[in-house]
């Protein structure tokens, strides 16, 4: 059902409620997955989801592992302070859940002292290691996972600065942002960069940028990439 549907539903057991809050009720409780074809290339169409129930074929745990769930974001994001994964999950008396999980754990102090945990065979790459350039999807896990944002935000970067954009990783931190703008004629990607960059990056921003841009953008479209930096702006043809 769309939510719009999934509303007037509900309101035949609910008559007294709003049918706009019912739907938001149920896709807050309840597990959803947002079914095809929401996604259209180049366009879009009505959001419509089920029950996770009935896309699986399967019956959701009714004691699902917080243990586990711990585990596999440390995995991906380790490693990281409490407060991180509180800040990612939602849930909270995690204290506890990392205190059991302990003899599964490696811990490390941060430069401010903190205790940071993680899986034992987690990755940690070396610090001299070479980062290429890499362009996030808006609101990308990588940023919203940590509660101590300055791991991954270059210094001064407000991540109300990301909104409705993507961000851009320069040597492994967030330092740009890139949104496309599709009008009939042509596809445009502005890259707005906060942090001062190389020569030689701001040549690999505006190729991994012209890459994707021609990945996302129609076939007959005219390509063009924008650079905005400390007020000056530069035109990239693509």
């Amino acid at each position: 059902m769309t939510p719009s549907e999934l509303g007037r539903a509900l309101s035949v057991d609910w008559p007294d409620r709003d049918p706009q809050s019912l739907a938001y009720a149920a896709r807050f409780l309840l597990p959803l997955v947002q079914v095809p074809p929401r996604g259209l290339w180049g366009r879009t169409g009505r959001p419509t989801n089920t029950t996770a129930e009935a896309w699986l074929g399967a019956s959701m745990s009714s004691d699902p592992s917080v243990e586990n769930l711990v585990l596999r974001y440390l995995a991906a994001f380790g490693p990281a302070t409490v407060s991180d994964i509180r800040v990612w999950s939602w849930l909270t008396a995690l204290r506890e859940v990392v205190d059991r999980l302990r003899p599964r754990l490696r811990t490390f102090r941060d430069e401010a002292g903190r205790e940071l945990v993680d899986v034992q065979d987690g990755l940690l790459a070396d610090e001299d290691l070479p980062v290429p350039i890499r362009f996030l999807p808006q609101y990308d896990n990588v940023f919203l996972s940590h509660h101590d944002r300055s791991r991954i935000l270059a210094d001064g970067l407000m991540i109300d600065e990301l909104a409705w954009k993507g961000g851009i990783l320069i040597d492994g931190f967030v330092g740009g942002a890139w949104r496309i703008r599709r009008e009939r004629k042509a596809a445009t990607m502005t890259v707005t960069l906060y942090v001062p960059i190389t020569g030689e990056q701001r040549g690999d921003v505006e190729a991994e940028g012209a890459r994707l841009l021609a990945f996302l953008a129609r076939d007959d479209q005219p390509l063009a990439v924008r650079i905005v930096v400390a007020g000056s702006e530069g035109l990239l043809s693509a």
